[in-house]
């Protein structure tokens, strides 16, 4: 029965590494359907991901590939499966309307646990795609107790990632500390320069020529986590705010759509405070 594999290995470089690790490849007589690598040479630290199939135990395979890594190594040898995720969203619909459809058409591999969102003006949105909807109001509750109410919501799913569709809040270092590395947060790209309730309106202004999306993984420095996906779109003259609103929204949801299938796939090495994406 021919099994599949992806080889994730995080380490310090050495002289010879591909050669150790591909013998033990060859050795089991598996092919090798992808294989990427990247060595930082600053940080002398080297990054690979590789797909094999063929026949083989995924225990056995891990235990050989620990004895030709260094010691200091992240390794792990994974079957591929569909991902688990949960969205928390606000009120704007293109981020979570997009993942919706393209969950609705197997474009996206994950399933959908549930939507968790301050407001109820989604629900309607969600409902339609026959996802779990749960509403938790901010009123009345400060920050740490609203949090506590969507992590004990969050925490009753089975998840490998928490997707932020526009979510519109910013979290505590608490709520963030519970889920290191599992936090997908989509963003304008004006950052630090134009901040606030309006950004594409003060980006008119000032008369930026190109508008773009950030999609990262959220830490207790304030979207400043390491970059998973970006991308950029031009803009002129021709543009009033609404438009560039209107197309900022558009680049914001191809990234996220971009950025979430770097990590569902598992492509994605965070190195610091940014990312090697394969």
């Amino acid at each position: 029965m021919e099994n599949r594999a992806r080889v994730l290995i995080d380490c310090t470089d050495e002289k010879g590494l591909v050669y150790k690790i591909s013998k033990i490849f060859y050795d089991r007589d598996l092919n090798i359907d992808s294989n990427r690598e990247f060595v930082d040479k600053e940080k002398s630290k080297f990054f690979m991901r590789t797909v094999v199939t063929g026949d083989f135990d995924i225990n056995e395979l891990e235990t050989a590939l620990q004895v030709v890594v260094p010691q200091n190594a992240n390794l792990k040898v994974i079957e591929p499966r569909r991902k688990k995720i949960v969205i928390l969203a606000t009120k704007e619909s293109h981020a979570l309307g997009d993942i919706l459809i393209r969950h609705e058409a197997g474009e996206l591999d994950a399933d959908i646990e549930a939507v968790i969102a301050n407001h109820d003006v989604l629900e309607q949105l969600v409902r339609r795609f026959e996802i779990p909807f749960f509403h938790v109001p901010t009123e009345s509750m400060s920050r740490e107790e609203h949090e506590k109410k969507v992590s004990e919501l969050i925490d009753e799913h089975e998840f490998d990632y928490i997707v932020l569709a526009k979510y519109m809040r910013i979290l505590t270092s608490s709520f963030v500390s519970c889920y290191p590395r599992q936090i997908i947060n989509i963003h304008h790209s004006f950052l630090p320069a134009f901040i606030g309730a309006n950004p594409y309106k003060q980006a008119f202004e000032r008369g930026v020529k190109i508008i773009g999306a950030t999609a990262h993984f959220v830490t207790n420095d304030l979207d400043e986590g390491p970059i998973i996906a970006q991308d950029v779109i031009p803009v002129n003259h021709r543009f009033e705010w609404r438009d560039m609103q209107k197309a900022g929204r558009d680049v914001e949801k191809i990234v996220l759509s971009r950025a979430l299938n770097f990590v569902l796939n598992d492509r994605v090495f965070v190195h610091g405070n940014k990312t090697i994406v394969f």
